[in-house]
């Protein structure tokens, strides 16, 4: 089982992942996470290429770093941790790339992103996605004490942008499962442990 976790930064996802992560392990699951781009020595030397907020870079150019990292993650971790029938949590996939370098970058067409998003993923596909859905100046106050990499020092327009594409999939894909971040930790943890433990009883 795929579950990936989705959300511009400061909704709240990683924390999710890592108590949904803490849950199934006490429930006796076998559990791999890792975040996007990132989980191989590969994909975490693109990642610091992609944040470094002192490069400079084409939109195709980030779009088709962002694929490459992902390539490698899914070829020589998920996929194997998959066929081992272990459950595997991804901070971010491709519905990230949709939303950001799609509809934030404007770099291809959305149909040509999702083919280059099926090449890249190893046509592997989540089963749940769940989208924290944030408000961008609550994201903005929540994060405004962190240091702020490449993609997080994009416009404004940018993020609206991409809080739209998000939008667009959570309407279009059923697998997504959109819970609004005012919810308290706990609550959301509640929520998204519901859906979990139903798809696997199910």
């Amino acid at each position: 089982m795929l579950i990936s976790f989705e959300g511009i930064d400061g909704c709240g996802k990683t924390t999710q992942l890592h108590l949904l992560k803490e849950r199934l392990l006490d429930e006796g699951y076998e559990v791999s996470d890792f975040r996007e781009p990132g989980g191989t020595e590969v994909s975490e030397f693109i990642r610091s290429i992609l944040l470094n907020p002192e490069i400079e870079m084409h939109p195709v150019t980030e779009l088709l770093l962002f694929s490459a990292a992902r390539s490698e993650l899914i070829a020589q971790k998920v996929m194997p941790e998959l066929k081992k029938g272990h459950i595997v949590l991804l901070d971010r996939f491709y519905d990230s790339t949709v939303a950001y370098q799609g509809y934030g970058r404007k770099s291809l067409g959305i149909e040509e992103i999702n083919k280059l998003n099926s090449i890249a993923s190893h046509r592997v596909k989540p089963d749940l996605t769940f989208y924290i859905r944030i408000s961008l100046q609550e994201a903005r106050k929540r994060t405004s004490h962190q240091s702020k990499d490449r993609m997080e020092q994009s416009s404004e327009t940018f993020f609206t942008s991409v809080i739209e594409g998000f939008e667009t999939l959570v309407g279009n894909e059923d697998r997504f499962i959109a819970l609004n971040a005012t919810h308290t930790k706990d609550q959301l943890h509640d929520m998204i442990w519901d859906h979990v433990s139903n798809y696997l009883e199910g």
